[in-house]
């Protein structure tokens, strides 16, 4: 296997939620573009938080009403992220280690993409099917 880097295999650009978007809001991009979880970066692009799938569900069972909750208010403040030079290797250990699905990348502390498992495994394989148009 290639230890390929961040950069060669994030996700960019990437779309993030400010700490007061609501948690409404965050849920309907997960349903609408696929996403699982989201990076909170304040105006500048620094991580301060992540909203991940079970951030909302939590939320709604502790009674909180999506429409006036904020990201702020149900994100993980504790963030694992990488450099864009990071190993893929090094990457998988970090996910395992914080049982997370993406990691954000952060450059000069701002954000630059997303890896996620999927972009991983994507990364590792050779597909024996294409799209013919």
């Amino acid at each position: 296997m290639q230890d390929r880097t961040a950069s060669e295999i994030m996700s960019c650009p990437v779309i993030s939620a400010k700490k007061n978007a609501y948690a409404r809001d965050i849920a309907i991009e997960f349903v609408t573009e696929q996403y699982s979880g989201m990076p909170v970066t304040e105006s500048d692009g620094s991580v301060i938080g992540i909203v991940s799938e079970i951030d909302i569900l939590q939320a709604t069972n502790e009674g909180h009403e999506l429409a006036t909750t904020t990201a702020a208010e149900i994100m993980t403040k504790d963030v694992a992220t990488a450099t864009p030079d990071t190993p893929m290797t090094e990457m998988i250990k970090i996910m395992k280690n914080f049982h997370v699905i993406r990691l954000p990348i952060v450059e000069g502390g701002k954000l630059v993409g997303v890896v996620s498992r999927r972009d991983i495994i994507r990364s590792m394989i050779e597909p024996e099917f294409m799209s013919n148009k």
